[in-house]
């Protein structure tokens, strides 16, 4: 009789032993697994390599359910991956975002069977973690000049058909008016107009402009200043260096072509612009507006050859220094440039690097080459740590 009485317990007493030790051990993996899930999910956020909060809770609940897929049954993964909560808390701030995850995970593990002599199948086991991880965001501020071919050369077709006339004036790439004769009229307007270099290079121009402006969107502006200088044989207009682009946008929408070319000057007031050492340089109006992070650009581009040797060698000088000593990126476009020519030749070497030289030979290469430029400049604008 005794043994019959003291059997039961002493098989509960041996089921309790049995799965403490596993309720203790499964507990401690959930723990880890739950910390793990919290951490990669806040740092995913965090890296961009999620961007929802649906991505993120998913990302939780599968790490979660992936370290605990060799310690349990399949059936109590399952049930463990639709017991688990995943909550997301996103603080923001201007200058920095972090991202709080809390995982609550659980699940009832199914006990020994000795424990059925208690009367007990199962038993809940649950975990909590939160993990805590941000970006700060260290703004770099943006000054760029576009140095702009409008020489007569400019004035030339380009291959893309202008929709919007039926008959237009033309002329050649040396910039002179092409007339033909037809008994006593000279015939100055042709069929079919093609947009002209000078016209799509607005057009380019304005893009990179759109660029900036996404990534600065402040009215005004508070990361980034433009200028613009319009040249041919000599700096023919310049806009002063402003906040945004409205009056870069107004000089470059006013060019027009005409004259020689010669790229010596506007490369040079380009540079001086950019210098640190005069008084209320970029550098300082910068720093007066909070911008301690600076990055610097020239845009410079041309379709053809400067009419002087010397102007190549002066030219190629002026943007050496600019880029070895001033730290200043220069990029490159040559439009419709003589293949081979000098022009090309000058263009690539003033360029940061080779990925900084575009040859553009129609008016979608020169639309891709500045929208590329542009955004290339607004990515440098925000630069994110963890």
């Amino acid at each position: 009789m005794v043994t019959a009485i003291v059997l039961p317990v002493l098989i509960g007493s041996a089921g309790v032993a049995i799965d403490l030790s596993n309720m203790t051990m499964q507990k401690r993996q959930l723990q880890d697994a739950a910390d793990s899930a919290a951490l990669a999910a806040a740092t995913a956020l965090a890296n961009g390599k999620v961007t929802t909060d649906a991505q993120a809770q998913a990302l939780a609940k599968d790490f979660v359910v992936g370290q605990m897929a060799n310690s349990i049954s399949a059936s109590d993964t399952t049930a463990l991956k639709n017991s688990t909560t995943v909550t997301i808390t996103t603080t923001t701030t201007a200058t920095s975002k972090s991202y709080k995850v809390n995982v609550n995970a659980g699940y009832s593990m199914s006990l020994t069977p000795l424990m059925k002599v208690l009367g007990q199948d199962s038993v809940a086991i649950a975990s909590n973690s939160t993990s805590t991880s941000g970006i700060s965001e260290q703004r770099s501020a943006v000054s760029m000049t576009m140095i702009l071919d409008q020489s007569g050369s400019m004035l030339a077709d380009t291959s893309t058909l202008d929709p919007n006339k039926s008959k237009c004036a033309k002329w050649d790439e040396s910039g002179t008016q092409i007339t033909e004769r037809s008994g006593w009229t000279t015939i100055t307007e042709f069929s079919p107009c093609y947009i002209k270099k000078i016209d799509a290079l607005k057009t380019a121009a304005n893009l990179l402009l759109d660029e900036l402006e996404k990534a600065d969107p402040s009215k005004p502006a508070k990361y980034s200043r433009t200028n613009a200088i319009g040249w041919n044989n000599i700096v023919r207009s310049s806009s002063n260096f402003v906040w945004g682009t409205k009056d870069t946008r107004t000089l470059v929408n006013g060019l027009s072509g005409g004259n020689g070319t010669e790229s010596y000057a506007p490369m040079k007031a380009a540079h001086a612009g950019l210098l640190d050492s005069p008084a209320g340089s970029e550098a300082k109006v910068q720093a007066a507006a909070g911008n301690t992070k600076l990055t610097k650009y020239i845009v410079f581009m041309t379709d053809g050859n400067n009419n002087a040797t010397s102007s190549d060698t002066n030219t190629l000088n002026e943007c050496t220094t600019a880029k070895n000593t001033d730290n200043i990126k220069i990029y490159s476009v040559a439009f419709m440039a003589p293949a081979g020519g000098r022009g090309q030749a000058l263009l690539r070497s003033c360029a940061s690097s080779p990925s900084y030289y575009f040859q553009a030979e129609s008016m979608s290469d020169l639309v891709a080459a500045f929208q590329k430029i542009g955004q290339d400049a607004a990515s440098d604008k925000t630069l994110l740590t963890q």
